[in-house]
């Protein structure tokens, strides 16, 4: 019999439909609260939930084996202080629709010119000004994983040409253009003839400050950079110098290093700046249960588990 904890401010959505799976030799607890499920700590060899609270059990929950987690960012389970020896798998290949959805929401608005149309109808203006469009437009994407060949395919459906920077793999089939390693020395070939930038990288010590001001000065000065991935990946003071001087045209930010952003950020009176407070994929129950009711089906067969994360490298 395994026992599992799911620990997750949606626990009751959870459990209900774990429930409805009807898995065998599973005996299930959920709450919302760390300190509830606390007392039995060491029972649990399973373990699915928000990583943010996790991370506050992990270090008595003794008989752990497997934990999933209900996001695709796991940070807060890599600290090097916590223990690595359980299997973690994270929520991959349920976000790629939603991060598309989100991505283009602000491409499109900005190539229709949506909000200075708005300004003009409030200001009673007629505003004749044509629109911009997808079509034939460049798109850098910094990271293609799931969720980048998910936006990397939309962008095709536009019209667009993409170009991908990974570590090394090059799975998706609608890049155009592949470059790897350290940004060092490729700047100019990755970023010059983009129109927008997105990173949707995972945070570790190889990406952190990835765009830096050095690849922000690379990019054309009509480009926009949108980052609903990490935002550890970003070097936010040398963002917030480039659209104050006009480096580039402008940015959309779902992620930030400190979260809630503080009222006092810098971010908070930059220009050209959209700021979006980490929505842009939030985790539906109905989509990540799954991940989990699948996983347990491999556990229980003896298989490899899916979305395994590495410790070392971070995903």
């Amino acid at each position: 019999m395994h026992r599992l904890l799911i620990l997750s401010r949606h626990a009751r959505d959870y459990h209900r439909l774990v429930d409805a799976a009807r898995l065998p030799d599973l005996e299930v607890t959920s709450t919302s609260d760390p300190a509830d499920a606390a007392p039995r700590a060491a029972e649990y060899d399973l373990a699915f939930g928000e990583p943010s609270l996790l991370r506050h059990l992990l270090p008595s929950m003794a008989s752990l084996r497997w934990t999933q987690a209900t996001w695709a960012g796991v940070e807060p389970l890599l600290d090097p202080a916590l223990r690595r020896d359980y299997i973690l798998t994270n929520a991959r290949g349920v976000f790629g629709g939603l991060m598309s959805e989100y991505v283009f929401a602000y491409l499109l608005a900005h190539e229709r010119r949506l909000l200075e149309k708005h300004a003009s109808q409030a200001a009673g203006q007629w505003d004749a000004a044509p629109p911009g469009t997808l079509r034939r437009k460049q798109i850098g994407l910094l990271g293609v994983g799931t969720i980048g060949a998910a936006i990397a395919r939309t962008a095709k459906h536009f019209g667009m040409k993409v170009k991908g920077y990974t570590r090394a793999s090059e799975d998706s089939p609608d890049v155009d253009a592949w470059f790897h390693g350290s940004m060092d020395g490729q700047c100019a070939a990755f970023a010059s003839d983009l129109d927008y930038l997105v990173s949707i990288m995972p945070a570790t010590k190889d990406t952190r400050h990835l765009v830096d001001a050095a690849l922000l000065r690379a990019l054309p000065p009509r480009a926009v950079f949108v980052n609903p991935g990490r935002g550890g990946v970003v070097d936010e003071p040398a963002l917030a110098a480039a659209l104050q001087e006009g480096v580039l045209a402008g940015a959309v930010l779902d992620v930030f290093q400190e979260e809630p952003l503080p009222p006092g950020h810098v971010f908070w009176r930059t220009p050209n700046l959209l700021i979006t407070s980490h929505t842009a994929a939030l985790s539906d129950p109905e989509d990540i249960a799954p991940v989990f009711i699948d996983n347990y089906r491999r556990l229980l067969r003896g298989e490899p588990l899916r979305h395994r994360v590495d410790f070392e490298l971070g995903y």
